[in-house]
């Protein structure tokens, strides 16, 4: 029995840096969120590596492969939906990787690829993941429906409605 307390306690001191890893970069997804909420974007050097590369399906036309290109990405959508803020729902940690269950929410006031400005809100889930190396962020994945978001903003029909019976 002592011998299996003794395995355990240093199964626990080991385990002590990773989840304390674990926790900061769940907060410096916390920070950058909030950095992007005030559009304080130089503040994102303290989070963000130079050479981020973010990946969405959502956005096949988006490129981003450093801090440059993120910060003009957030800069176009703030010029898109000026009144954007992201909430973070869920959010945990697990070695280099913080995964995020978030909402994006706000009113297109600008054009948004080849749909015009509507003044509509939206409000819209979203999932993330993001790799840390050296205590930054490194990589990004980031998924939405983008048909949710078009339906809420009227550049696409509702659902029809399935009770209907058809002929």
């Amino acid at each position: 029995m002592n011998r299996l307390l003794q395995i355990l306690a240093v199964l626990v001191v080991c385990s002590i840096p990773c989840m304390a890893d674990e926790a900061d970069n769940v907060q410096v997804v916390k920070d950058m969120t909030e950095a992007i909420n005030s559009r304080n974007l130089g503040a994102l050097d303290a989070f963000v590596s130079p050479d981020v590369v973010r990946h969405s399906a959502a956005t096949p036309g988006v490129v981003v492969t450093n801090l440059d290109e993120f910060r003009a990405f957030l800069e176009s959508d703030f010029a898109t939906v000026p009144d954007s803020v992201q909430t973070i729902d869920i959010i945990f940690g697990s070695g280099d990787f913080v995964a995020v269950r978030a909402r994006y929410a706000g009113t297109q006031a600008g054009p948004m690829g080849p749909f015009p400005a509507s003044g509509n809100k939206l409000e819209l889930p979203y999932m993330g993941i993001l790799r840390f190396e050296g205590g930054k962020i490194a990589e990004i994945w980031v998924e939405w429906d983008n048909v949710h978001a078009l339906t809420q903003l009227g550049h696409f029909p509702p659902p029809v409605d399935g009770s209907a019976e058809t002929e």
